[in-house]
This record gives C-alpha cells, sequence and structure tokens, in this order.
C-alpha cells in the first residue's frame, strides 16, 4: 500500500493513498480501534447533508470563493450518493462528541474537492477541511443534528412503514377471526370466552397506539442544534445562519426541519432522542406481547395450545424430522431484547450532559439507529412471513371451548357465585361437562343451561 504525508496540529502523519481521509482520521483509525462496530452510515450521510447546506448558505452569502463552495457541494453530493463510503473507517467508540466523525467527513469532501479542482489531495489547498467545509460549524451542533435528521429519515423511510404493514396484516386477521369464539385465558388459566378477532384487535389497537407515539415524538426530533456551534453561543458563524442552514437542510432532505429555540440545551442533553427512544422501547414490549401469544397459541401441534397454524418456513431441527418452529416469533423477541437494552443505554448516556456538552453522543446515535433498523426490519419480516399467513385451528378452538370450565360463569347472576364454583369443580374433579354437574345439582335444567350458558353471548355486554 502507498502512502502520503498529512499534516495536522499533532505533526505529520501516513495516510493511504487511495483514499481521501486525512490525519485526522488515520488518528482515529490508530487510537480507537474497539470493537468491530463502524459509524452509521446513515449519520455520515446526514452529516454530508450539513456540509452541503453550509457550502450553499456560505456560496449564497459570498463567505466562500464560488469554485470552492462548488467543489464542496459536489464532493458532499458524492458522500450522500454513497460512491465514497470505503472512506469512512471509524468506530463508534471514540470522542464522545463525535469530533473524528465529523472531521473524517471534512477530510473526505475536503480532498474530494481538492480533486475535483484539480489540487494535491492532503495539500488542503484550496479546500481546507476546517476552514471550508466545517466553516460555522462545530461537532458540538453538527454531531447531534446529524443524529436528528438520520432519526426523522430512517423512521419514515423504513420503521412508520414496516410498522403500517404489520399493523394492516393484524387488522386483516382481526377481520377474518371475528367470528371464531374461543377460550380467554388469565393468569396462563382458562377465562370467559372471547373471539379471536377480539383477541387481535387487541393486537391491532397496542401496535397503532405505538404508531401514534412515534409520530408524536418525532415532532421534537425535527428541531436541529445546527448553528449553537461550540457551546451553544454561536461563535464564528453569522447571524440567522441556524435559520438559513435548516432551510437549506430541509430543502435537501424535502423534510421540514427547524433550529432549535435554545442551542445550549440541544448541545448539551438529549432528551428529544430519549423521549424517542422510550417509544421505540415501547413498540419492543408491544411486539414481545404479540409474537408471544402468536407463538404460544401456535405451540404444538399435538401437545401445545395449538390454536393458531403459524406458516411453515422452513424445517426446525437439526435431528427431529418434520419439526417446524415459530422462528418469526423468536426473531421478533430477541429484537425486542436488544431495542430494550439499546434504550437503557440510550438513557444513561442522555443523562451524561456535563456543563455544554453531552459526550456519549456516538453511542447515542449508534443504538437508536441500531433500534430503528432491526424494528423496521423484524416488523416487516413477521407481517410477511408470519402474520400473514397465521390460519386458525377451529376444531382445536371448538374442542377447547366446549371442555371449558369457564363457562361457568354464565350461570352466576342465574344461581349464584358460590353455587356455580361447586358445578365447576365437581365437573373438574368427575371428568364431566359443566351441563352434566349443573342439571345433577337441580339448581337449573337444560333447557334454561343452553340459554344461558351461550359461548357467543358471552363475547359482549347483555
Amino acid at each position: 500500500m502507498k502512502f502520503r504525508k498529512e499534516i495536522d496540529s499533532m505533526g505529520e502523519i501516513s495516510v493511504p493513498m487511495d483514499k481521501y481521509w486525512g490525519a485526522s482520521t488515520q488518528r482515529s483509525k490508530k487510537y480507537f480501534d474497539i470493537g468491530k462496530i463502524f459509524v452509521n452510515k446513515s449519520l455520515i450521510k446526514s452529516i454530508a447533508i450539513i456540509k452541503l447546506a453550509a457550502a450553499i448558505v456560505h456560496k449564497k452569502e459570498k463567505q466562500i470563493d464560488t469554485s470552492i463552495s462548488n467543489a464542496i457541494i459536489k464532493a458532499s453530493r458524492d458522500v450522500i450518493s454513497g460512491k465514497l463510503d470505503e472512506n469512512f473507517p471509524l468506530k463508534v467508540w471514540q470522542t464522545g462528541s463525535g469530533t473524528q466523525t465529523n472531521m473524517n467527513v471534512n477530510e473526505v469532501i475536503a480532498n474530494r474537492a481538492i480533486q475535483i479542482l484539480g489540487g494535491k489531495i492532503g495539500s488542503k489547498k484550496p479546500v481546507h477541511p476546517n476552514d471550508h467545509v466545517n466553516k460555522s460549524q462545530s461537532t458540538n451542533d453538527v454531531f447531534p443534528t446529524a443524529m436528528h435528521i438520520s432519526i426523522v429519515k430512517e423512521t419514515n423511510r423504513k420503521l412508520l412503514p414496516s410498522l403500517k404493514d404489520l399493523l394492516s396484516q393484524l387488522k386483516k386477521k382481526e377481520k377474518s377471526f371475528r367470528k371464531i369464539i374461543k377460550v380467554g385465558r388469565t393468569h396462563l388459566q382458562d377465562a370467559t370466552p372471547l373471539t379471536l378477532g377480539q383477541e387481535f384487535s387487541g393486537y391491532v389497537s397496542q401496535l397503532k397506539n405505538c404508531i401514534d407515539r412515534i409520530e408524536s415524538s418525532l415532532k421534537e426530533i425535527h428541531y436541529l442544534a445546527q448553528g449553537g456551534t461550540a457551546v451553544g453561543t454561536g461563535i464564528n458563524s453569522r447571524k440567522n445562519f441556524d435559520i438559513k442552514i435548516c432551510r437549506q437542510i430541509s430543502k435537501i432532505t424535502k423534510i421540514k426541519f427547524i433550529p432549535a429555540e435554545n442551542k445550549f440545551a440541544a448541545l448539551a442533553s438529549h432528551d428529544a432522542i430519549v423521549n424517542f427512544s422510550g417509544t421505540l422501547n415501547t413498540i419492543a414490549v408491544c411486539l414481545m406481547k404479540i409474537a408471544n401469544d402468536i407463538r404460544f397459541l401456535g405451540s404444538g401441534p399435538r401437545a401445545g395450545y395449538g390454536e393458531l397454524i403459524l406458516p411453515a418456513n422452513e424445517p426446525g431441527s437439526s435431528i427431529m424430522p418434520g419439526k417446524v418452529n415459530p422462528t418469526q416469533c423468536e426473531a421478533v423477541t430477541m429484537v425486542c431484547v436488544k431495542v430494550i437494552g439499546n434504550h437503557t443505554g440510550i438513557t444513561l448516556a442522555g443523562s451524561q450532559g456535563q456543563f455544554e456538552l453531552n459526550v456519549f453522543k456516538p453511542l447515542i446515535a449508534h443504538n437508536i439507529l441500531q433500534s430503528i433498523d432491526l424494528l423496521a426490519d423484524s416488523s416487516l419480516n413477521f407481517s410477511k412471513y408470519c402474520v400473514k399467513g397465521i390460519k386458525a385451528d377451529i376444531v382445536k378452538i371448538k374442542d377447547d371451548l366446549n371442555n371449558s370450565l369457564m363457562l361457568v360463569t354464565a350461570l352466576a347472576p342465574k344461581i349464584g357465585y358460590d353455587n356455580a364454583a361447586m358445578i365447576a369443580k365437581k365437573a373438574l374433579n368427575n371428568k364431566t361437562t359443566l351441563k352434566i354437574e349443573a342439571i345433577k345439582s337441580g339448581l337449573i335444567n337444560e333447557k334454561e343451561f343452553d340459554k344461558v350458558v351461550d359461548p357467543k353471548k358471552m363475547t359482549q355486554p347483555e
């Protein structure tokens, strides 16, 4: 591998000749070679969007030479398009402000712009990574702004469509199962009847509420820290730069972004992200409930609940022929555990804002973007490869309903709670039916029993 020499405030360092990054990036590669998790590409592209927007503002206000601005604009678009993806080699575990990632983007854009203008890569002439690409900015406002842009973009692009697809499939099941009456369960024990559609309506309502929470909490993420520069005062930027750059970011992303009302809070705290992560945490709790119910109701096929027939997508065992497992449910529940863990990390990281800066930004960015990605992918898979193909085992459901002792609940208003309990216990101990024991008790005749103990009537108020 051939190297070139680049110089920064720390001195000289060798950089691979075939890469656009510079000295700051190379030092980070050396001193922060921690783990195998790289900075999310969505975050990189969001930083490049900021650089593009800043260059447009500086060009319009003639703060940077037009040729340099144009080169920065073109280089920034190259980063956003993904053409230069191999030039972002840094790990998540770095400086808590994300300075090295911001400088990585600055250096790549600067060197690409130098190349566009026919200069020598690494010379910082005629384009300087700090003086030109990072003009009117600080990592301290760039990184949180990029976090917000990425969260909004990825939520709108992936997460909400995936959740809405799952919601649509659950609604279809609610409708198709509306007439199937089954045994209810509380405390994992038999309870009064409900319809399978009613059971699925609970899942529909849960998920719909979660989607509403995401859309509500996402509004706060549309406020950007950009313009606060180092500590929130806006030093080294011109008045109203925050308004102008937000306007350009909005044009580029086609999403309305607004300057944060208080830049000091926007740099030193990430409460909006902690709050948004809380909605993802709630989704994880919601999906855990739904996936667990579905896999338990589909357990069997001979020794489980067996009320649902789940799609058989792949062999389930390397030793037991013909075994099929609820693998989509398992994948979703594993994702849920990871998202809950990520939220705990974000909560603790969000609490680490000392004075004018929170220095857990890369961790927060990684966790929130990973949670969005995992929830989006697992929800879509769960919808397509599990929920969509679920069928009801009508025979099993009917057998369980007919054998349920909790149908006796309908008798309580007629013969009293204690008498109804006595009948249920006798049916259980004698291994007979409620009807036999009720008639035998003399408290009710067969005609009255059939009229009162009607599972269909028990699925709604009188």
